[in-house]
């Protein structure tokens, strides 16, 4: 399996401060981009806005553009799911990758990474879905694991899909064993079943009506 930070890219090196708005409006006339980082003195300093920066006259520097920056980022050590939800919150398509110690890695692109979501085997693999609900204090990953497995399932993936104050729905998928055991054992365990669906009909649901991923692929 590929790792995500095999996608790290520095094929265009970062904005300066010191750069005039006439180079950044360039850049964006050149490259799809919704933003782009800017460095001060090699210091990762925030994202230039592709409408701020055509709004500015182009006399003008990087610098006066600082105020509006936008400074999203995720580490070179982000898991996948956590790098796609700050693309997802941004409503960007070019996340800047800082190390630990801060220093400017490169950037992902969001249309790499949606490539990297559909090569797990979370997606890949034939499988059952299933949502279920319980008290936020009350539920457990490593229980929801057992609960699977105990029934001869193998476990693809699943993640907190929702969550309130008081419940919390945890998105499954399975593959292996008997969904309706399963089931039955999460009812035991008193867990709520809000949805099943076999194979991966729910998946391509989502990925059909996901207005973000419509925004930027066309998958």
């Amino acid at each position: 399996m590929t790792d995500i930070t095999d996608f790290l890219s520095n094929t265009i090196k970062p904005l300066q401060i010191t750069d005039t708005v006439a180079d950044a409006q360039d850049l964006f006339e050149e490259y799809p981009f919704s933003h782009f980082p800017v460095l001060e003195s090699n210091v990762y300093i925030g994202c230039a806005g592709a409408e701020d920066v055509e709004l500015m006259g182009i006399e003008k520097t990087m610098a006066d553009l600082r105020y509006n920056f936008e400074r999203f980022f995720v580490r070179d050590t982000s898991l996948w799911l956590d790098v796609l939800e700050v693309f997802a919150k941004n409503e960007t398509n070019l996340l800047p990758v800082l190390s630990v110690d801060n220093k400017y890695l490169g950037y992902y692109e969001i249309t790499d990474i949606i490539k990297f979501f559909h090569e797990t085997p979370f997606l890949r693999e034939e499988g059952g879905i299933l949502v279920v609900e319980k008290g936020i204090t009350d539920y457990s990953m490593s229980e929801i694991a057992q609960i699977v497995e105990s029934n001869n399932g193998r476990l693809l993936g699943l993640f907190i899909s929702q969550a309130t104050t008081e419940r919390v729905q945890i998105t499954v998928k399975i593959t292996l064993g008997g969904l309706s055991e399963i089931i039955q054992t999460f009812r035991r365990y008193n867990y709520d079943i809000i949805t099943e669906h076999q194979e991966d009909a729910y998946l391509n649901t989502l990925k059909d009506r996901s207005d973000y991923l419509d925004k930027y692929l066309n998958i």
